[in-house]
């Protein structure tokens, strides 16, 4: 997995240096010979709408800073390292999701300044006026208007098109390529990104059109219930696989905008599917939720019809899946995926 990374993102400066782009390897930056400058500039200023206002970046970034889950793994698997991004507690290794360490490491690049407040939510604008971004990305990410608005004062701010954490990773891919006018790159490497799911997934036709419901036990006694709009969802179904009917036929009327809802352990019966998935932080945590005779009562639970993801990386790979983190991950969780699917009927 580590030689295909290297592959892509080599494929990936390959493309950059074919479009007179430049990728500097010193300080998070990127740079064009004078060359180069022209071409790369002529696409400027680009214009980016969002659900939280409009954004104009006038010249290519020099300085790029992130937020939220996976505008990172974009903007590396582009060739650009950011000068700031989140610090990742949850999943990383003093703070860098593996997968973001091998990418830094093999443009050259130095480890960005990583900004506090990931886990929260809540971004430190001290640390973003410190890191003096030309640009901000975040188009997978909850910002609110006000934070929006406050980190506009800084740099521009690419929020979600739509609605908070629910921007497909070939969207997230195809806005932050336009916003670093790398956008044939970026196209590129989802056709790519998406030929390697589509021919892995040939490999595994029990998956084809299992349905499942997709949770996590992150509260006691209560499942979170992720919908179709929700990226992790939408790699299965990438993968050929269905959203069970019985996720929409439950969404409260309170929850109806959201990518998510909750059920109590009480009604877990309602969630009838092929295949039930739920992410654990560790594998005590998965022991313990299949423990609950609540959960243990379910059909795909005594059937052998679960198939949990288990490890706090492996976690973050699957839930935020990106052009970089499916490559990392998706090797071990297919072939996972497709020997419960096959113990359907």
């Amino acid at each position: 997995m580590r030689s295909r990374r290297r592959t892509r993102l080599i494929g990936a400066a390959t493309l950059i240096v074919t479009g007179m782009i430049a990728v500097a390897g010193c300080a998070g930056t990127t740079s064009s010979s004078p060359e180069s400058a022209a071409p790369a500039a002529a696409g400027f200023p680009v214009t980016i709408d969002s659900s939280l206002g409009q954004t104009v970046i006038d010249a290519k970034p020099e300085r790029v800073a992130t937020w939220g889950w996976s505008s990172q793994d974009a903007a590396l698997a582009l060739g650009v390292v950011p000068v700031a991004m989140p610090a990742f507690a949850y999943g990383g290794v003093d703070g860098i999701l593996p997968w973001d360490k091998d990418a830094i490491d093999e443009l050259g690049g130095q480890t960005p300044q990583l900004l506090s407040g990931g886990d929260s939510g809540t971004p430190n604008v001290e640390e973003f006026v410190q890191a003096k971004p030309d640009v901000i990305l975040a188009p997978y990410s909850g910002l609110t208007q006000e934070q929006f608005d406050e980190l506009s004062k800084i740099a521009p701010v690419v929020a979600y098109p739509d609605k908070p954490w629910a921007t497909s990773w070939q969207d997230q891919t195809k806005i932050i390529g336009q916003a670093l006018g790398l956008s044939d790159e970026a196209d590129a490497l989802i056709a790519r990104t998406n030929d390697e799911i589509t021919t892995l997934a040939a490999k595994y036709p029990a998956l084809q059109g299992k349905t499942f419901v997709y949770g996590a036990n992150n509260q006691p006694e209560t499942f979170n219930v992720f919908r179709a709009d929700d990226p992790r969802v939408q790699l299965l179904t990438q993968l050929g696989m269905a959203v069970a009917p019985s996720v929409e036929a439950n969404v409260p009327a309170s929850d109806a905008s959201s990518y998510f809802y909750k059920v109590s352990f009480e009604n877990l019966g309602s969630l009838s599917s092929d295949v039930l998935v739920a992410y654990f932080g560790t594998q005590d945590a998965a022991d313990a939720f299949v423990a609950d005779p609540l959960v243990a009562a379910m059909p795909q639970v005594k059937e052998g019809r679960f198939a949990p993801i288990v490890g706090e990386s492996f976690v973050m790979a699957s839930s935020a899946p990106t052009a970089l983190s499916i490559p990392w991950m998706l090797d071990q969780y297919v072939p996972q995926l497709a020997a419960v699917a096959e113990r359907v009927g």
